[in-house]
């Protein structure tokens, strides 16, 4: 009696089962013919890895796994993955997904309190790459590729592709394992007011003022030259105050980002090296021959922090946004500042983030034109005096997958698959259309985005161009991301309040880093910690060769500028610029 009732139960379960899978390929249908779309694949394409999807998710069901929770910070991207991307892979998989929406310092403090403790409060998380220094040398984080391979095999979609992904080479780590997979990612580049820029009588009054055409800045000199002529020189559009310069100073951990993400190396601070200078880096941390041991930050410990081009750095930011910008501008952060170009008085913004481009095309707005095309272009950010050919350009965010070692086996496989589910080929590049924060080279070169690239201002071309390359995020010299990143706000403040002078304030920052650094060096890590060299004179390490760069004695080279059409054609040949 027994046996023949456990068999009336199997029959059941595998019924169940049964059934599941077909409502679940029901789902998918429906999704995939509204969705969707389009895709890189053919709907036939899409179905099987949804089926893939599906019998993966099975295995996980049969183990007791319903729901999974996860995190990431609230842009408009991963909004849609937990409104609807979420959704979509409860329906199709049977799986709920509690997709967590919390700001980006939030999410880096949970992480560390995390890290802290030994246990992940999430199954998944979407963090920003910048911390991946900081997950290769504590050894809490799982190395996916050590994964894929391993436990997370048969949960590891045969169409991954991970050669597609354009940020693959920053979610490595210096032993060559992926340790996050990218969700979605977005550069910092320079915008400008397109249609301000060809207009003749403005055209010709800079000229004659300052001897060369108004065009992309392609120095800060020409920037600057810029930002005084709309401010001082224009000071009206349409009867309203234009501005040449936009930015924000209030001290707020939002202003760190400001900084860390490489706003130094736009300057010239780092050595040359791509994704990263090395050995010092856009932070001014230099690491040993091993590539992997940090060995100090301040100039007289070899690094860079407090360097001369540190100093021009933090030196122009704060002149630029006193002269040039809306005087609210040193009282915002980050999210208030954002929005604000799309206001119509900002003829030009040095250091722009493309996650605010899907915001920037709306219908209605002063800078956006009635048939629905900007009235603005991005282009890549100028640079400073001390920048050099070979040197990282600009900055790049990329939000990435992240899985801690030692989680529930189950739960974690189940994020994975959900990890995969939103950066798969099936929904990508809708992902992308909605988001516009390409992960995906087939993405890009969709003929979705080749139809409509006029509606986004040049961000089509640039993740096309070669000039891409150049912007990274925070590379692995980084020893400890939260520890190290929390310093830079409340010493840049200081500068912004004239509190310090900026020379005053990288001392401190510099000195505060090899101070954390030396704690780290006490406390020991799994992996290249930190083994900071000792105090010399700076005049050793000051060089006109690498970094630490040595003071040059124009810091205002004349101003160069190009032409946007010339700009577009070269990347379309391959060129930087």
């Amino acid at each position: 009696m027994k046996q023949r009732l456990t068999a009336v139960a199997f029959a059941a379960v595998a019924l169940a089962l049964g059934q599941a899978a077909w409502a679940g390929e029901a789902e998918a249908k429906k999704w995939i013919d509204s969705e969707f779309q389009p895709s890189t694949l053919s709907k036939d394409q899409q179905m099987a890895e949804m089926k893939w999807f599906i019998e993966a998710a099975k295995k996980l069901q049969a183990k007791g796994v319903k729901e999974i929770s996860v995190v990431s910070e609230t842009i408009t991207t991963h909004e849609y993955e937990a409104k609807t991307l979420a959704k979509a892979f409860e329906e199709i998989t049977g799986i709920k997904v509690r997709h967590d929406l919390i700001q980006e310092g939030d999410v880096v403090e949970k992480l560390q309190t995390s890290m802290q403790s030994g246990k992940s409060i999430y199954d998944g998380w979407i963090s920003d790459s910048d911390l991946i220094g900081t997950h290769y040398r504590y050894g809490k984080i799982l190395p996916l590729t050590d994964y894929m391979n391993g436990a997370g095999k048969e949960f590891t979609n045969p169409g991954l592709d991970l050669k597609d992904f354009i940020g693959i080479k920053f979610t490595t780590a210096p032993d060559g394992k992926l340790y996050q997979l990218p969700d979605q990612q977005f550069a910092n580049l320079y915008w400008f007011r397109a249609d301000l820029f060809e207009r003749k009588d403005l055209k010709d009054r800079f000229k004659a003022k300052y001897g060369y055409e108004l065009g992309v800045p392609l120095n800060w000199s020409a920037y600057e030259d810029i930002a005084d002529f709309f401010t001082n020189d224009v000071k009206q559009i349409d009867g309203k105050p234009i501005y040449g310069h936009m930015d924000y100073g209030k001290k707020d951990p939002s202003l760190g980002w400001r900084f860390t993400d490489a706003w130094l190396s736009m300057a010239g601070t780092a050595d040359r090296g791509i994704p990263n200078g090395m050995p010092v880096d856009e932070w001014g941390i230099r690491v040993a021959e091993d590539k992997c041991t940090p060995v100090g930050a301040s100039v007289s410990r070899g690094g860079a922090t407090n360097s001369p081009a540190a100093v021009y750095a933090l030196t122009k930011y704060v002149d630029w946004m006193k002269k040039y910008a809306p005087k609210e501008a040193t009282g915002m952060t980050f999210s208030e500042a954002g929005p604000v170009p799309a206001q119509g008085q900002i003829a030009q913004q040095i250091f722009w983030y493309t996650a605010f481009t899907a915001d920037m095309t709306k219908p209605g707005l002063p800078v956006v034109n009635p048939d629905g095309t900007p009235k603005w272009r991005m282009a890549p950010s100028p640079y400073g005096p001390y920048w050099k050919d070979g040197m990282q350009n600009g900055y790049q965010d990329v939000g990435s997958w992240t899985f801690f070692q030692g989680h529930d086996p189950n739960r974690l496989a189940a994020a994975w698959l959900y990890a995969q589910f939103v950066t798969s080929k099936t929904v990508s590049l809708k992902k992308s259309i909605t988001g516009l924060t390409f992960i995906r080279d087939s993405d890009i070169r969709h003929d979705y985005f080749t139809k409509n690239a006029a509606k986004y201002g040049g961000l089509i071309e640039f993740y096309r161009s070669p000039a891409r390359v150049a912007w990274t995020p925070t590379g692995t010299n980084v020893p400890d991301y939260p520890k190290l990143a929390q310093l830079w706000w409340k010493n840049v403040a200081t500068a912004v309040t004239g509190e310090k002078t900026p020379q005053q304030a990288m001392d401190n920052l510099a000195e505060e880093m090899d101070q954390v650094m030396a704690r780290l060096q006490r406390a020991g890590m799994a992996r290249c910690a930190p083994k900071l060299n000792g105090k010399g004179d700076p005049n050793k390490w000051l060089s006109a060769n690498a970094a630490p760069w040595a003071k040059l004695a124009n810091e205002k080279p004349k101003g160069e500028t190009i032409a946007y059409d010339k700009l577009l054609q070269a990347w379309k040949e391959g060129k930087v610029r």
